[in-house]
């Protein structure tokens, strides 16, 4: 595996080189986790980000749902909390991982500050317009099947173990992340989340872990946003994080984000 050195990522015998821009307002790497989950997800991924001279934060967006409907504007709220304590002038950089992806429209206008560009990791795509589903209409008959009292267990717990074990590198990353995943609501999976006019004017790119997330990153290369390929599971992010952070700095410093000023 890649390891960390202080200007960069080592790999093979070759440095590659990420550094972050050295102006006062360099952006932020914003690690947004799907509600579904919880922010270990990115964790490791931050570290690396740290470690290399860049700043990360990891909003929690696990209580989203403790509140009333409708539910997309606790997770624009969780967020814009998250930034809070940054400095006004310090655009940041949106890496949202699978469910977070629709919430980037009204994320980043809730946000109160420039947002250099997003980046959907594995993710679903808001619509261009209009509303996304929170889930596709063809999930919700599976979805409210699995739901008790209005309320689903925990999204590890809706799939085969042939499917879920391989997405942890060992047991404990796999206990600890499955501890803090939410009970969600049904209702939060049947919610539409609008789309503000002007929400997408900005770099964006997309990165694929593997399947059944191939035709959105189809979709993500027919919008003209340039696409990777990583592969891996669906949380790769915590199988290897020094591969996911080396690819979002270097898809930042390709599109533009890196250099983006507020």
């Amino acid at each position: 595996m890649p390891r960390p050195i202080a200007s960069g990522f080592i790999t093979g015998g070759t440095t590659l080189v990420t550094d972050p821009p050295a102006a006062t307002a360099a952006p932020v790497f914003v690690l947004v986790h799907s509600p579904s989950v919880g922010p270990r997800t990115w964790q490791p991924v931050a570290e690396v980000l740290r470690g290399v001279g860049w700043d990360a934060i990891v909003p929690s967006l696990r209580h989203i749902a403790e509140g009333a409907p409708p539910f997309w504007p606790h997770v624009a709220d969780a967020v814009a909390q998250a930034v809070v304590g940054l400095d006004e002038g310090r655009p940041v950089i949106l890496a949202l991982h699978s469910n977070a992806g629709i919430f980037a429209p009204v994320i980043t206008t809730g946000l109160g500050r420039a947002v250099a560009g997003c980046m959907f990791v594995d993710a679903s795509l808001p619509a261009r317009s209009g509303e996304t589903p929170v889930a596709p209409p063809e999930l919700l008959p599976f979805l409210r099947s699995k739901s008790s009292d209005g309320v689903l267990p925990p999204w590890t717990y809706w799939w085969d173990e042939s499917d879920v074990a391989p997405m942890f590198p060992d047991e404990a990353t796999r206990q600890a992340v499955t501890a803090e995943q939410p009970r969600l609501p049904l209702a939060y999976y049947e919610e539409r989340v609008p789309v503000p006019p002007g929400s997408d004017d900005r770099p964006c790119a997309y990165v694929l872990f593997g399947p059944p997330y191939d035709e959105t990153a189809a979709a993500a290369r027919a919008r003209g946003w340039p696409v990777e390929h990583l592969p891996g599971k669906h949380l790769h992010m915590i199988v290897d994080p020094v591969g996911v952070a080396r690819l979002l700095t270097t898809l930042a410093n390709r599109a533009g984000m890196a250099s983006s000023k507020p």
